[in-house]
């Protein structure tokens, strides 16, 4: 098997593991956020959030080859965190105003713009100038890739994945709260406005995060498809989340090993897988 000797051969296993290990963190640190995502209907909202996330991988990209660094690096990663984070208060605010899916829509539709023109002003730069690096691969922006994940992202993405389980620990009680009856909450003392911005800051890491395997287009995937096959297997919150880790886990690891097998890209494949499961998990839930 390719993925047998991907991962023990030592002349691939450097190129592979840090890949991987992001992957299978990356599942982690969008799992126990993923059945708030869907309780709260929250979907559309990551979606807003991932693809404003390209705006942030174009502008980064794009003060980086001025600045006559190319390539992809930590720096580029804490940009499009910023960017993202930015991006999805700025959603939480317009949604009292025009409403949530119009303030969605106008947000994802200038952060994608922005990010493409910025992506390819980048890109000529990188062209004119052969000591700026290149910037990634267009397609490996959009639905991830394997092999772009360094090391040091690997660690990064392990340090955002327990400082993000960290918070929802610590805000487990009126998280739970808010998801299940907001008005209720609201008479506790639970600040539903607090909890939801924090709730976005969160998915704005995990969407980060996600980029590096899924892509721009396909990272919100991770964020829903594990919730509903939890909620679908769970008896309580706890079973639900517990389940949406095991699917999601899964998911990535059977993903990446159709990836390596057949050299298709990684986002798709593990999105598909983790749909898999999702329909699997629902036909159990439902026997």
């Amino acid at each position: 098997m390719k993925t047998i000797e991907y991962l023990t051969d030592p002349a691939y296993a450097s190129l592979f593991w840090p890949g991987v290990a992001a992957a299978l963190l990356v599942a982690l640190l969008c799992a126990p956020l993923s059945p708030f995502v869907v309780l709260k209907k929250m979907a559309f909202i990551g979606q807003g959030v991932s693809h404003a996330a390209f705006g942030g991988v174009g502008l980064a990209l794009y003060v980086a080859a001025l600045a006559g660094v190319g390539g992809w690096g930590g720096a580029h990663q804490i940009a499009v965190l910023a960017f993202a984070a930015l991006a999805g208060l700025g959603i939480s605010v317009l949604s009292k105003r025009q409403g949530t899916d119009t303030a969605i829509g106008i947000v994802l539709a200038v952060c994608m713009a922005v990010g493409f023109e910025l992506y390819r002003l980048a890109a000529g730069v990188a062209a004119r100038d052969p000591a700026v690096g290149a910037p990634p691969g267009i397609e490996d922006v959009l639905f991830g890739s394997v092999l772009n994940v360094t090391p040091g992202a690997a660690v990064a993405t392990g340090l955002a994945a327990a400082i993000e389980l960290g918070g929802l620990w610590w805000i487990r009680r009126p998280l739970t709260a808010w998801a299940f009856d907001e008005q209720t909450a609201g008479s506790l003392g639970v600040s539903g406005g607090r909890v939801r911005a924090l709730l976005l800051l969160m998915l704005s890491v995990a969407v980060v995060a996600t980029m590096q395997i899924a892509g721009v287009v396909l990272a919100t995937a991770m964020l829903i498809v594990p919730g509903v096959a939890g909620l679908s297997m769970g008896r309580s919150l706890r079973g639900a989340i517990g389940w949406s880790v095991v699917s999601a886990v899964l998911g990535v690891a059977f993903g990446l090993v159709v990836t390596f097998e057949f050299g298709v890209q990684p986002g798709p494949s593990v999105v598909l897988v983790l749909v898999a499961l999702m329909v699997a998990g629902r036909l159990v839930g439902r026997g």
